[in-house]
């Protein structure tokens, strides 16, 4: 079966009569590569024409939008989500209808999904279940992503009908979740091949299984039990060396490499350093929201609810310097793309792992928000111009997984997804006011200068005066075609890298008003952390051999798992002519010895 039943389409009313022509006058059109004064009209859901009031007769019967003093922006393309995912014993509680429309309601426009198969289950199978899922649902447009959850010659087979037939370019592994979705770098090396030869996208959650997996067994034997274990299993190191581990992999057979959720500073310098290593060629990276707009301390708070609802792999990091380094690699183009990983559990959904965090449902929100946290922590701080926001919360999606320019550009011919920015008015974040399903929100209380005001999909007025109106099922499975120019073309040699070409004018240009910030002389300090079996080990020298209680949970927590005044490294990077050159400096301890893996 290579065909998905179609969906039935339940349209409302305000939405069969609504004007199929909208005008938008006086706004300021910005795309990743320029924003310049102009005009807007669209027809049938298609922009049909960009440019100057004189160079153009409005027709009658027009909706007419003023869109002074407001930029006109494509609609945002979020590249991760997972709506109505089981996870253990739960579901995600946003589902494709209330997923798509909060997206909407937060100005995103087209979202990706994944597809996860079951450990041995056919991959087309399971696409074909996620299609009955979101077809009827969908408010917006959507596309897939597949995992390859195992490996075979079946899979192999699916993989190329996959591509061929049914529209995928993309396929997610995991170097995470030993026994469930884990591959080993045999298998890894195999997908990759395969995704080469198909011309495809490589994606993967990097984290190193089995470390977890050991780490795992030493806390819950020690009695920590709480949610601030989630992130004592994985540190830092443990995704960073799954990132440098699979760049390497995937360079060994010439395949495209995008790593999805980059969570800490360690793995945003290595992927930035594959980038450097490779000249910007096939390795992008991806961090999300989550990531951008608060941190882990909050997996350390004393109320279960509170620490659990912000539990998601990677998890997010105590080091609060963290959100502001990961817009600072999305500025300089280290990382690429903004995604939110949305998958959303309520309170009674966190408790399942009330008395064991490996069973807290892993998943927060985000994808309503994504829009205006970028917009808050990056153009409003400084740190991102109008143009580079585009580019990384729309058009550098759009271009990876092959959708550009019919997403991701306010240009004749594309889908009229539009954005009417106000970038003076304010909201703030509540639990109280988005349009999830989910009782709690990471980023609330949160005030975020820059608003959707009016957001349309394919042309459709959906969002306006704060009101949200959406028709379930409106939206459209999206093909993506194989072979991505903006991938392929610099991996085949048809277009130059960008350190090929003009350095300079490239950098310039990277980041508009923003080009005289040095945004790659990032200095940072990533703090050395004991390995468990260390903590738990000066644990055991407590007097009576008893571990201090201070878990959320009131089960024994260990003390002092990150002694910040022993090790440090300072990696910087300095520009010279000749391109970026990375320095390391390690301070130890007196008489200590150096630890890492740098």
């Amino acid at each position: 079966m290579l065909h998905s039943p179609k969906p039935v389409k339940k349209v409302p009313l305000h939405l069969q009569s609504a004007q199929n022509r909208v005008y938008i006058k006086n706004g300021q059109v910005v795309n990743h590569d320029g924003t310049f004064k102009a005009d807007v009209y669209i027809e049938d859901g298609i922009i049909k024409f960009v440019g100057p009031a004189s160079e153009i007769n409005v027709p009658g019967g027009v909706r007419v939008i003023d869109a002074s003093g407001r930029m006109i922006l494509p609609g945002g393309i979020d590249p991760h989500t997972h709506f109505q995912l089981k996870f253990g014993g739960a579901v995600s509680v946003d589902d494709f209808y209330h997923g798509t429309k909060a997206a909407i309601a937060g100005g995103t426009t087209t979202i990706i999904d994944f597809v996860l198969p079951d450990k041995g289950e056919s991959l087309i199978d399971a696409y074909h279940r996620w299609r009955s899922w979101a077809d009827p649902k969908v408010c917006c447009d959507y596309a897939l992503h597949v995992g390859v959850t195992w490996w075979s010659k079946l899979v192999s087979d699916e993989m190329k009908i996959l591509c061929q037939n049914l529209g995928i370019n993309s396929y997610k592994m995991f170097m995470a979740y030993k026994g469930l979705y884990q591959l080993n770098d045999s298998d890894l090396l195999d997908s990759f091949e395969r995704i080469r030869e198909l011309g495809g996208v490589a994606q993967v959650h990097a984290e190193n299984g089995d470390i977890i997996a050991k780490n795992v067994g030493k806390l819950l034997s020690a009695g920590i039990k709480g949610p601030e274990g989630h992130e004592m299993s994985r540190q830092e190191e443990v995704e960073a060396e799954a990132v440098h581990r699979a760049c390497i992999l995937a360079h060994q057979v010439d395949c495209p490499l995008y790593v999805v959720h980059v969570m800490s500073k360690s793995a945003g310098i290595e992927l930035a350093r594959a980038r450097q290593r490779y000249k910007n060629r096939g390795i992008y990276g991806e961090t999300l929201a989550a990531a951008l707009g608060t941190d882990g301390t909050h997996c350390h708070n004393k109320c279960f609810h509170h620490a659990a609802a912000h539990v998601l792999s990677p998890p997010l990091r105590p080091d609060p310097s963290t959100p502001e380094f990961m817009m600072k690699l999305l500025a300089n183009d280290d990382l690429q793309t903004t995604g939110s990983d949305n998958c959303t559990f309520n309170r009674e959904h966190k408790e399942l792992g009330k008395d064991n965090f490996t069973k807290i449902p892993n998943g927060v929100n985000g994808v309503e928000d994504r829009m205006s946290v970028c917009w808050e922590k990056g153009v409003h701080a400084g740190l991102l111009d109008p143009c580079r926001f585009v580019a990384v919360t729309s058009t550098n999606s759009a271009k990876i997984f092959n959708l550009y320019p019919q997403k991701g550009r306010i240009a004749v011919g594309s889908d009229a997804d539009v954005v009417i920015w106000n970038p003076n008015a304010t909201r703030t974040i509540s639990k109280e006011t988005h349009h999830h399903r989910c009782d709690f929100n990471i980023f609330e209380g949160m005030v975020c200068h820059g608003v959707p005001e009016i957001v349309l999909v394919r042309g459709r007025v959906c969002v306006e005066e704060g009101n949200v109106r959406v028709a379930e099922g409106y939206g459209r499975f999206l093909n993506t075609p194989v072979r991505p120019p903006f991938i392929y073309d610099v991996m085949e040699g048809k277009v130059p890298t960008t350190e090929e070409s003009n350095g300079n004018a490239t950098n310039e240009a990277l980041n508009g008003n923003m080009k005289n910030m040095d945004l790659r002389a990032l200095d940072s300090e990533v703090s050395y952390q004991k390995p468990i079996s260390h903590t738990l080990l000066s644990a055991a020298s407590v007097p009576g051999g008893q571990v201090s209680p201070h878990s959320p949970t009131g089960l024994a927590h260990v003390e002092g798992a990150r002694n910040m005044q022993e090790s440090t490294f300072s990696i910087s990077q300095e520009i010279d002519q000749n391109g970026p050159r990375s320095s390391i400096k390690v301070h130890n301890p007196p008489g200590g010895k150096s630890s890492g893996f740098w």
